[in-house]
């Protein structure tokens, strides 16, 4: 052995107890190639008031368990001082922590697992320096008695990527197994073997199973990546292996996979990461109606799947007994749609510089808590506490939402929107919000009123003891230097995290929550967007609509594109002057509030909520021009928020009808032929691909009992007629509108009801608007309206 040390980025973690000792073993990926990290003589702890120590190593001693236990200068938020619990072995400490719960005493951090510790004591996100005795050996480097530290100028890792998809039967027997990258295309299947590349035969499941574990070792990937990989292919490999006695070995050197019943971490590959390509897309903020891979892969890729029947299944069970090499085909195409989706939307580099950021596991996906735990704990000991537990706010309440402004409804010419740059986070620097503050304000406040920020519900800031808003402050930088180049990927996964800061201080899944933290955000939010609009309207300006963050002004018609642009640069220089004035003045603070001239949008719509006066939140449509050359190239994009067109329960028929409509309006032309004719071509039949519902089915069906909506009814008369098909809760409703009421489009027995469509879907789109360019749809249709 000698002594190296090498950087590397953290693929996977373990703990567990060798010779009555804690082992903490970390897998890498390196330019040297994998690395298998061994760190020992380390401890598990977990925290104890003073006043219960005493008893506590009392109940330890009774019990022979071996600890270490001793006073600290760490306190909790009720400034009670603490004594620290420390474990040689993970059975020591499990024990340990289950006497003393039994026994009704309090233990803090009891719930964080030492090898996520070891590394957030240290700053450690992802990348990380190892210092220690390397061996090489068959495949990887092993590096014993280990020192870990964290990596300031972080580069991104070259990880290998495989893409893999199972197919099986609808009783979970598996049929193939396919695996694809740049250097690799091939699919495992159960037959009798048959001239075919790419295509590696077996005689059963047990066979299938072992020559996937010999192409993961030869392949040897950081990250498998998948659709629903984790609970469906992952899971199914592991409960077959389990139920024809196999030990599932696609570890690093042959480990096995260990698969748990939780929600979090239950998955563990060993040197491998395993990444969901559904999960960390909705983590990434996309939006589509419907995340299946068919769906995703046409929306992005443009290419669909081999197997495109209402009853994929069927075909697919079809294909294993009839047809292997079509099914064979059909299996490595999704695991090629996967690998594309990855390569063109960069979802791997999301996933490092996510990991990067916030040091959670790159699998970890959601875990918004999580990451600001991460962030925040170490930071927090350093100044002396302990993190609460979950449940411990002293105080409970509803914290108020974002600011939404009544709105005035119409059909207006020219409007430009001021949003204030990621508003949350600003307020949070801007105004100290934070934690440990609130803990250290409402302290000072009997000691020294000046030196604290007043916030909401009597909460309390320090103005020189607290953390989050420096660690905001590190991330807006960054993420000012990532747009400086261009790195789009990098700024979206800090602005994503910065925003989480604000939901995780209000989720009561958070150990650090507390509605006076949230309610100090959101009701300061109210205020700022208060203000804001007096001083706009002070200026001559009508305000006629305000979201959050965004607040909307209406500009005279006649104004041109570039006097409007112009009216909303000097409105936001105006207004961060003004705010930087008035904090400074009355708050002696900094302001961070930055309010820019996002859009204008000409035209701009604004509807009434349905069947009423009042205008409606949340729903407009407005249209941006971008200047060409010449008037002949302006590049004009209608942005609809909240609108028909955008929403996934309702019909294709009445968003492809508003999106044309509208276009048609806001370009000044006539729409009376339009609509006419797409009335008739309706009730025609012209459009009857066009007609499904789309909805989830948000209970079980034996639980609709009273006013049962129209997706429930069309899967009850499926529940009666063909029981063994009963969509389940959770699942999509396809279905449509006959002249028997609600069906799935599977089951469909009778004619649309075409009448239905034009009355629900099309009459509602076009009232919300026409009465604004003086028209009305009756009068259109001409006495059309008597076809339904």
């Amino acid at each position: 052995m000698i002594q190296q040390t090498l950087q590397g980025f953290i693929l996977s973690k373990q703990q567990y107890t060798e010779n009555g000792r804690l082992i903490l073993c970390y897998w890498l990926a390196s330019d040297h190639g994998p690395v298998k990290v061994i760190v020992k003589d380390e401890k598990a702890v977990f925290f104890v008031l003073d006043k219960h120590a005493s008893k506590a190593c009392d109940l330890l001693f009774k019990q022979k368990i071996n600890f270490e236990s001793k006073s600290l200068k760490l306190k909790n938020f009720s400034q009670q001082k603490l004594h620290g619990f420390y474990f040689s072995n993970l059975k020591a400490f499990y024990n340990a922590r289950e006497i003393l719960k039994t026994e009704f005493i309090t233990l803090f951090e009891a719930d964080i697992r030492h090898c996520d510790r070891f590394l957030m004591e240290r700053f450690i996100c992802g990348s990380v320096w190892v210092k220690g005795l390397a061996k090489q050996k068959l495949g990887y480097i092993e590096i014993n008695n280990a020192q870990m530290t964290s990596v300031e100028n972080k580069t991104k890792p070259k990880l290998n990527m495989l893409s893999l998809d199972i197919e099986c039967s609808g009783k979970g027997v598996l049929f193939s197994v396919g695996l694809y990258s740049d250097i690799c295309s091939l699919v495992i299947m159960v037959g009798k073997r048959q001239k075919e590349k790419g295509i590696i035969w077996v005689k059963d499941e047990t066979e299938l199973l072992i020559e996937l574990e010999k192409q993961i070792a030869f392949y040897d990937p950081d990250v498998i990546i998948g659709w629903n990989v984790i609970d469906f292919d992952f899971s199914l490999l592991y409960k077959r292996a389990e139920q024809l006695d196999i030990s599932l070995k696609l570890g690093r050197t042959a480990t096995k996979v260990q698969f748990k019943q939780s929600i979090v971490g239950k998955l563990l590959v060993p040197g491998r990461i395993i990444l969901d390509g559904i999960d960390l897309m909705k983590n990434a903020t996309y939006q589509f109606m419907s995340f299946s891979l068919a769906h995703v892969s046409s929306e992005i890729l443009g290419k669909s799947k081999l197997i495109e029947t209402d009853d994929r299944l069927a075909e697919i069970e079809r294909q294993f007994k009839e047809d292997k090499i079509s099914l064979a085909k059909y299996n490595l195409q999704d695991c090629k749609l996967v690998w594309d989706i990855f390569v063109k939307e960069k979802l791997l580099d999301f996933a490092i510089v996510r990991t990067q950021l916030t040091g959670l596991d790159m699998e970890r996906m959601g875990g918004s808590v999580a990451a600001f735990v991460n962030l925040y704990l170490p930071l927090l000991h350093r100044s002396g506490y302990v993190a609460p537990n979950l449940g411990d706010s002293p105080v409970n309440f509803d914290s108020p939402g974002g600011y939404v402004m009544n709105s005035t409804p119409g059909f207006y010419k020219n409007v430009i929107v001021l949003d204030f740059k990621s508003l949350y986070p600003s307020i949070i620097r801007t105004f100290l919000i934070d934690p440990m503050g609130l803990i250290e304000g409402l302290k000072e406040e009997l000691q020294d009123p000046e030196s604290v920020v007043d916030g909401f519900h009597d909460a309390r800031f320090s103005r020189y003891k607290h953390h989050l808003p420096k660690l905001i402050a590190q991330l807006w930088r960054a993420r000012d230097q990532a747009k400086k180049h261009d790195d789009k990927m990098l700024s979206q996964a800090i602005k994503i995290i910065m925003n989480s800061f604000y939901g995780v201080l209000g989720s009561t899944g958070c150990r650090f929550y507390d509605p006076r933290l949230s309610s100090s955000i959101t009701l300061r939010g109210h205020e700022i967007m208060q203000q804001t609009k007096l001083w706009i309207e002070k200026q001559g300006y009508e305000v006629i609509y305000g979201d959050t963050d965004s607040t909307f002004i209406k500009l005279d018609d006649e104004l041109t594109q570039e006097q409007c642009n112009a009216i909303g640069g000097q409105l936001a220089t105006e207004v961060n002057l003004n705010w930087k004035s008035k904090l400074k003045n009355e708050y002696a603070l900094k302001s961070d509030l930055e309010i820019e001239f996002e859009t204008l949008y000409s035209p701009f719509f604004m509807p009434t909520i349905r069947g009423d006066l009042k205008g409606s939140k949340k729903r407009y449509v407005g249209q941006i021009i971008k200047k060409g050359l010449s008037s002949d190239l302006d590049e004009k994009k209608l942005v609809f928020k909240g609108m028909e067109t955008v929403r996934s329960d309702w019909t294709l028929l009445a968003r492809n009808f508003q999106m044309t409509l509208y276009r048609k309006i806001f370009d000044g032309e006539e729409v009376e032929s339009y609509i006419k004719d797409y009335v008739t071509k309706t009730l025609k039949g012209d459009f009857d691909q066009q007609l499904i519902y789309r909805k989830r089915l948000r209970q079980h069906i034996s639980e609709y009992v009273k006013n049962i909506p129209p997706h429930a009814q069309a899967a009850l008369k499926v529940h009666v007629k063909f029981s063994e098909k009963t969509p389940k809760k959770g699942s999509w409703i396809q279905y449509v509108i006959t002249q028997n009421g609600p069906e799935l489009i599977e089951f469909k027995t009778s004619d649309f009801n075409r009448s239905h469509y034009v009355e629900k879907q099309i009459k509602p789109i076009a009232e919300s608007i026409l009465p604004y360019i003086n028209s009305n749809f009756d009068q259109i249709l001409n006495g059309q309206t008597s076809l339904f």
